[in-house]
């Protein structure tokens, strides 16, 4: 399993957004990270920055949005949703994807599930329950927006 550090996880947005502005070459995670960071403007100057973006520190406190964790997220539900694991999240992505008419928007609706679930499993102790967490995007796909 693959364990990167806090640094490595920031190294590679910042360079994936480097060599994105800069039109080099990407591999296919980075292409799909710049694609990601494109959507998110708030996020281009720190990320810009490396030197900064390794020493910042982002408390709940403080009220800002870490956007490595946030750029995470957008890549995780992007994995999960390619090879459909767990089974059923392609079809409820894509059907919020619908309903909203924008992806993006989409899955920051998902983010709140996925967030949900690791908080359900940190509060816990138990293992992350895939199961609660595809019902609670497939509730979303099918509820009425209110």
């Amino acid at each position: 399993m693959f364990a990167p550090s806090q640094n490595d996880v920031r190294t590679f947005f910042c360079e994936a957004w480097r060599k994105s502005r800069a039109g080099e070459p990407l591999s296919p995670i980075e292409t799909l990270a710049s694609q990601w960071i494109e959507l998110h403007p708030e996020y281009h100057a720190e990320l810009a920055d490396l030197p900064a973006a390794l020493a910042a520190v982002y408390q709940v406190e403080d009220g800002r949005t870490n956007p490595f964790l946030h750029l995470s997220m957008h890549l995780s539900i992007s994995e999960q949703v390619s090879i459909d694991q767990p089974r059923g999240i392609r079809q409820a992505v894509e059907l919020l994807a619908a309903k909203r008419g924008d992806l993006h928007a989409a899955q920051h609706e998902v983010m709140e599930c996925l967030g949900e679930m690791i908080w359900a499993s940190q509060r816990s102790g138990q293992p992350p329950d895939p199961h609660a967490y595809l019902d609670g995007v497939r509730r979303r796909a099918t509820a009425d927006r209110g």
